[in-house]
């Protein structure tokens, strides 16, 4: 079993910074691939980053690169997103999620264990 535990939501304003926390516990390995998701109400959800244990490699939704940035800390028990010049449209509900393999990172359904999710709202 995995525990995956989001914090750092909140509501803030258009351009602000905001720092998601993961804190993960259980059967973890420093070689899992981390993601980061969101859903906004009404919409899919959507990937938003990954950070691929194996490799250190970090993927983003490209409409997100130069504003959201992953990591980790040493230990790899705690993966957090940095988010810059947030905007409106980032308002959701922020999921982390667990796999363990390195492909098909960008696939929700292919995460095994889930957190449950963390607010961030935006306002204008």
């Amino acid at each position: 079993q995995v525990q995956l535990v989001e914090s750092g939501g909140g509501l803030v304003q258009a351009g602000d910074s905001l720092t998601l926390s993961c804190a993960a516990s259980g059967r973890t390995f420093s070689s899992d691939t981390m993601g980061w998701f969101r859903q906004a109400p009404g919409k899919d959800r959507e990937f938003v980053a990954a950070i691929i244990g194996s490799s250190g490699r970090h993927n983003y939704a490209d409409s997100l690169k130069g504003r959201f940035s992953i990591s980790t800390d040493n230990a790899k028990t705690t993966v957090y997103l940095q988010m810059t010049s947030l905007k409106p449209e980032d308002t959701a509900v922020y999921y982390c999620a667990r796999k363990r393999a390195g492909w098909n990172i960008r696939e929700s359904a292919t995460y095994d264990y889930w957190g449950q999710g963390t607010q961030v709202t935006v306002s204008s």
